[in-house]
C-alpha cells in the first residue's frame, strides 16, 4: 500500500522559508513524478510544483522563482524549498502521486505579515 508522509510545515514570518518534506513508502518512487498541491479557506486545491523521475521541474507562475522542488530517490522523499514566503502562500501544502494517485495528508504552512 503506498503511503505519502508529510512534513515540515509551520508558521513563519513574511520573508521567512520553510521545507516541507513527503516521504513515500510502498512505491517504486524513483521512477514516478510527484506533485505539491496546496489549498487555501476556500479556495481549490491547486497545482505549485512537479518533479519527473529524472528531475524536471515545473512551477506555478505565482511561486517561481521562490520555491524549489527536489527528490532524494535513495530516501524515497520529495522535498519543497519555500524562500520569500508570502502571506498569500498560507495554505495546506499537499504531496500528491500521479501515478498511484494517493495523496499526503497535507501540512499547515502560515505566513503571517
Amino acid at each position: 500500500q503506498v503511503q505519502l508522509v508529510g512534513s515540515g510545515g509551520g508558521l513563519v514570518q513574511a520573508g521567512g522559508s520553510l521545507r516541507l518534506s513527503c516521504a513515500a513508502s510502498g512505491s517504486i518512487f524513483s521512477i514516478n513524478a510527484m506533485e505539491w498541491y496546496r489549498q487555501a479557506p476556500g479556495k481549490q486545491r491547486d497545482l505549485v510544483a512537479s518533479i519527473t523521475s529524472d528531475s524536471s521541474t515545473h512551477y506555478a507562475v505565482s511561486v517561481k522563482g521562490r520555491f524549489t522542488v527536489s527528490r532524494d530517490n535513495a530516501k524515497s522523499t520529495v522535498y519543497l524549498q519555500m524562500n520569500s514566503l508570502k502571506p498569500e502562500d498560507t495554505a495546506v501544502y499537499y504531496c500528491f502521486d500521479p501515478f498511484y494517485k494517493y495523496w499526503g495528508q497535507g501540512t499547515q504552512v502560515t505566513v503571517s505579515s
